[in-house]
C-alpha cells in the first residue's frame, strides 16, 4: 500500500493526516527574519497575530534537496509514495519535488513515486487527497490512483472572496491603486483558482455579507453532476475569521442539504499572501471556470 504525502499548502488538519497516515513536506514561512516549519513550528492564530501586529511574512518552496532527503529517510519504511501537492501555478514546490523524487528512486532501486499537480491550493488540495484516500481504499495501485487524480484535478473547484484588497496587495496578488480603490468603495472581489492553477479574479460585489453568499452561487452553477461527491465531502477554509467560516457552512447546509463539511483555519502559507480575511470554499464541480 502506498504512502500519501503532501505539503503545508494543503492546510491539511492534524487529526485528519493522523487518521489517514498522510505525511507533509513543509514550505518555509519567513518572519522578521525567523524561518518557521523547518523544525519551528508556528500556528495560524499566532501567525494572524503577527500579521496583525505589523509583520511582513514571506514564503520559501520546497527545495529539491529537502524532497530527496525526505523520500530517501521514508523509504526505510515504504517503497512506494504518492505525492499530492499545491498547484505549479502558485508555487514552485511541486517542481522541486518531481526533481527530488527522481533523485531518490536513482538512487534507491524499487523505489515508486509519483507527483501529482493539483492545480489548486489550500483544502482544495485535500478534496484530491481524499479521492486518493478511497482510491486506495479499493485497492487501486500507486500508478492508477496517479492516473485517475491527474485527470480529475480540475473538477476540483475553489471559489475565495477577502475582506480587505490591501492584504492582497501585500500579498503581491492585486495593485495598490486598485486595494486603494477597492477598500474605498467597499469592493469585495471573487477570485478562482483557474484551469492553469492560478488565481483570477472573475467578479467584483460590494459588501462583504453578498460576497460570501456569492461563494454558494459559484457552487450553484459550478457544481453540476458532481452534487453526490459533495455531499460526501467538501470545506470551507478561512484566514482566522471562523465566524464568517461558520456562516458560509451554514448557508450551504440550508441551500444544498450537505453536512459533511470540513471547516479549517488557513496556515501561513496561503496567509501570507491573502491576509486574515480570506473565505474559501472547496468543492468538486463539472468544470471551474
Amino acid at each position: 500500500m502506498f504512502r500519501i504525502v503532501t505539503d503545508n499548502g494543503s492546510d491539511i488538519p492534524a487529526d485528519y493526516s493522523a487518521k489517514h497516515g498522510i505525511e507533509t513536506l513543509n514550505l518555509a514561512t519567513i518572519i522578521d527574519g525567523v524561518t518557521y516549519n523547518h523544525g519551528l513550528e508556528i500556528s495560524a492564530e499566532e501567525f494572524y497575530k503577527k500579521l496583525a501586529e505589523g509583520a511582513k511574512p514571506t514564503t520559501s518552496q520546497v527545495n529539491p534537496e529537502e524532497a530527496r532527503t525526505f523520500f530517501e529517510k521514508h523509504a526505510e519504511t515504504d517503497k512506494e509514495f504518492l505525492y499530492i501537492g499545491i498547484s505549479s501555478g502558485l508555487s514552485g514546490t511541486v517542481g522541486s519535488v518531481k526533481i527530488g523524487a527522481d533523485e531518490a528512486m536513482e538512487k534507491i532501486p524499487g523505489l515508486k513515486i509519483e507527483v501529482v499537480d493539483t492545480l489548486t491550493g489550500s483544502l482544495g488540495v485535500v478534496l484530491v487527497i481524499e479521492q486518493a484516500v478511497k482510491l486506495r481504499s479499493e485497492g487501486k495501485s500507486l500508478e492508477e490512483t496517479a492516473s485517475i487524480l491527474r485527470d480529475m484535478v480540475k473538477n476540483v473547484c475553489l471559489g475565495v472572496t477577502v475582506d480587505n484588497l490591501m492584504d492582497l496587495w501585500r500579498g503581491g496578488r492585486v495593485s495598490k491603486s486598485s486595494a486603494f480603490l477597492g477598500t474605498l468603495a467597499s469592493i469585495k472581489p471573487f477570485i478562482i483558482v483557474n484551469n492553469e492553477g492560478k488565481l483570477d479574479v472573475v467578479s467584483k460585489l460590494r459588501g462583504r455579507k453578498k460576497a460570501l453568499e456569492n461563494l454558494l452561487d459559484y457552487m450553484e452553477k459550478h457544481m453540476g453532476s458532481k452534487r453526490a461527491m459533495n455531499e460526501e465531502f467538501m470545506a470551507v477554509g478561512h484566514g482566522n475569521c471562523p465566524e464568517d467560516a461558520e456562516y458560509v457552512k451554514k448557508l450551504i447546509e440550508e441551500r444544498f442539504g450537505f453536512k459533511n463539511i470540513m471547516v479549517n483555519n488557513m496556515g501561513p502559507v496561503i496567509g501570507t499572501h491573502t491576509g486574515p480575511t480570506i473565505v474559501i470554499v472547496c468543492f468538486y464541480g463539472d468544470s471551474r471556470e
